[in-house]
């Protein structure tokens, strides 16, 4: 093991970003009397997670050019029996480029922030939010244990609860972070059931004798089924990852955390907290190929997600839903490509996705301030020349997200499209029409927000609604022109879009084919097929770009960015007569497949009929009526027959003693004949 990492240096990386947080969220709000203003506030929290970025960057260094790894604990909290629950770090690989991710993404977010919560009365308070959430997030990816893993688990999932009803005066925003708290809860049920599982029939937490004892897991039946023991595990630890990752039908609750102030959905929804669904499984991976059944699972799920969700992107008007879906739809991607068991391929998309969408966002966000607070598309156009940085920014990351060739997101969707073709699983056929089906639908809603966005003419002095906004202030009026975002905006943008456009080129061939994920992600190359044939036709990261302006995923992309460029630039009446003849479809979509309506009107009001009946008839009527109020009822009719007996009269005493005796040996004689 090397010397190069010490526990030390690591504590560092989260605990930076904590500090930061503590001290804003103490001594920058009321609670402990305003003691240091904005500037200090933002200064401090930026420095966390700066140190954080910087010393996520030296140990991404000396893990992939060094060879460096460490496993180790750093603290027992305490022992159960045989069972450890300890606090340690696993830096490998794979937890180093998401160490980098998640910082760099959030000290991008951390700085934007300073130029968009600028008017807002909770600066302070958001800015120690998410360093909080940066320190959970640096939790879950580092743990070297599954009770860690949770931990970081349910402190993002708390966090971004906060986040997303930080505007709590507002009830959208209330509604929409108890949606997100209850959706989780529910996936969260399901992986605290796979932990439970895993730490009665392994006995331990630690991931490393986990998979020590991987075979002997798979060999188990699941007492009283004819299932496997790793087959129930395995899809229980994937219905957290359904949960937090957003996958049908637990995806609800994403597109409505929109809600929150938009650097919260850059930071949560693009990068970090909806991917750790996607690092746990891939963490897990010496477990998930021992069950065919699961990773069918995971395909169908996935595949459902990439290609239904994006539906619902094209029909969106407001800029941030639009982006929303597009997340949903992309870890869908990421989803199938766990269930082709190209684990590798899912983290590399999850890592250039982290860039362009968390871009997409913050650039969506910079239009929403320099819109006056409009969020609705229908209402800009034009904008280019008034936002060029945030335009060409825009593009950029547009561009990746469909995968054109050279940019980032090109080499792992095209990759993950690869790999379910060569899966071998029942359910790939279903999954590789999704993902291909889905390359038109991402390329046809992204550019209907771009050109509709930044192209045509400008629609913004026509807003109906251009007096009112979420955003607390800035009433303008109609006339008010589109303004650039100040430089703490468009830093960050830039920034992001540098790797949005190269890192895919860069990377592909150590991520993929080479050796940097040796020994972290395990792949049973001889039942799951797919890597060792992606690997058989890859020649270079320019062959590949090359090679995909012949494929179909180019032209359906290159078909979806025609097809909006005509219906929204040249021939604008085209869809308000496709939405007339497809109205049925439109209604379908504009209700979210109606599973809001099913949550709320039969799931919820079925577990509230199922509380009511519990309530009236466990409670009231077995609780309070038989055990309770039962009880002392019987007590006292047995203390009124007493109290009877009882006269106070001698003779009746001895009455009843010479009944007594005359019983007994009435019963003796009767007993010796």
């Amino acid at each position: 093991m090397s010397q190069t990492l010490s526990a030390s240096t690591l504590l560092a990386v989260p605990l930076a970003p904590l500090a930061g947080s503590a001290l804003a969220g103490i001594f920058g709000t009321a609670f402990g009397g305003n003691r240091i203003g904005r500037r200090l506030s933002h200064t401090l929290t930026i420095l966390g997670v700066l140190v954080a970025f910087v010393l996520s960057a030296m140990t991404l260094k000396s893990v992939a050019l060094e060879g460096a790894r460490f496993n180790e604990t750093i603290y027992t909290w305490m022992v159960v029996g045989g069972l450890k629950m300890e606090v340690g770090f696993l830096i490998d690989s794979l937890t180093a480029m998401m160490m980098c991710v998640v910082t760099f993404v959030s000290l991008m977010v951390h700085i934007y922030t300073i130029g968009y919560m600028e008017e807002d009365e909770g600066y302070n308070r958001f800015f120690s939010y998410i360093s909080l959430f940066t320190f959970s997030m640096l939790m879950l990816v580092m743990s070297n244990n599954l009770l860690q893993l949770f931990f970081g688990w349910e402190a993002v999932g708390l966090v971004s609860y906060l986040l997303i009803g930080f505007w709590f005066n507002k009830q959208t925003a209330i509604f929409a972070n108890m949606k997100a708290f209850l959706v989780n809860r529910v996936g969260d049920f399901g992986f605290i059931l796979g932990i439970g599982l895993i730490a009665a029939y392994a006995g331990t937490f630690n991931y490393s004798e986990i998979f020590a004892k991987a075979g002997e897991l798979g060999s188990i039946g699941f007492p009283g089924t004819d299932w496997m023991l790793i087959t129930v595990i395995c899809i229980c630890l994937f219905i957290g990852a359904m949960g937090k990752s957003a996958q049908f039908p637990l995806h609800v609750w994403l597109p409505d955390s929109m809600e929150g102030p938009t650097p919260i959905s850059a930071l949560i929804h693009a990068a970090t907290m909806v991917t750790a669904g996607i690092f746990m499984v891939s963490r897990m991976s010496p477990l998930f190929e021992l069950s065919d059944t699961a990773l069918n699972f995971i395909l169908v799920i996935g595949a459902i997600t990439a290609l239904f969700m994006g539906f619902l992107g094209i029909i969106q008007n407001d800029i941030k839903r639009v982006v929303a879906y597009s997340t949903l739809s992309q870890l869908g991607y990421m989803t199938v490509a766990l269930g082709a068991s190209a684990y590798s391929v899912a983290v590399f998309h999850l890592m250039t996705h982290a860039f362009f969408k968390a871009l997409l966002f913050l650039g969506a966000g910079s239009v929403i301030m320099g819109m006056h607070h409009n969020q609705d598309i229908r209402w800009m156009g034009g904008v280019r020349k008034y936002m060029p940085i945030t335009w060409i920014t825009s593009l950029l990351g547009s561009l990746a997200l469909i995968g054109t060739p050279l940019f980032s997101g090109f080499y792992s969707k095209d990759s993950i499209i690869e790999a379910v073709h060569a899966s071998t699983l029942p359910a790939a056929g279903f999954a590789h029409f999704a993902v291909l089906a889905g390359v038109f639908v991402t390329a046809f809603y992204s550019f209907r927000m771009y050109f509709l966005v930044f192209h045509g003419k400008e629609r913004y002095d026509q807003n109906p609604d251009a007096h009112h906004d979420d955003h607390h202030g800035d009433h303008h009026g109609h006339d008010a022109k589109p303004h650039e975002s100040p430089w703490v905006v468009t830093v960050p943008l830039i920034l992001l879009a540098i790797p949005s456009v190269v890192i895919g080129f860069m990377y592909i061939q150590p991520m993929l084919f080479g050796d940097f994920f040796k020994d972290v992600i395990f792949v049973d190359a001889a039942k799951h097929p797919a890597m060792a044939e992606l690997a058989s036709i890859f020649h270079g990261p320019l062959a590949m770009a090359a090679h995909g302006l012949q494929t179909a995923p180019f032209w359906l992309a290159l078909a979806g960015v025609a097809a909006s460029y005509y219906m929204y630039m040249i021939n604008p009446a085209l869809p308000a007569a496709i939405k007339r003849i497809f109205q049925p479809i439109y209604t379908l979509f504009e209700n979210k497949y109606y599973l809001d309506w099913i949550n709320e009107n039969i799931i919820a009001r079925g577990a509230r009929g199922l509380g009511v009946a519990l309530w009236k008839g466990g409670d009231q009527g077995v609780i309070d009526g038989g055990i309770v109020n039962g009880s002392w009822k019987l007590v006292g009719r047995i203390a009124g027959l007493v109290r009877w007996v009882q006269s106070g009269y001698i003779y009746h005493y001895a009455l009843v003693m010479i009944l007594g005796v005359f019983a007994l040996m009435t019963y003796f004689v009767w007993l010796n004949k």
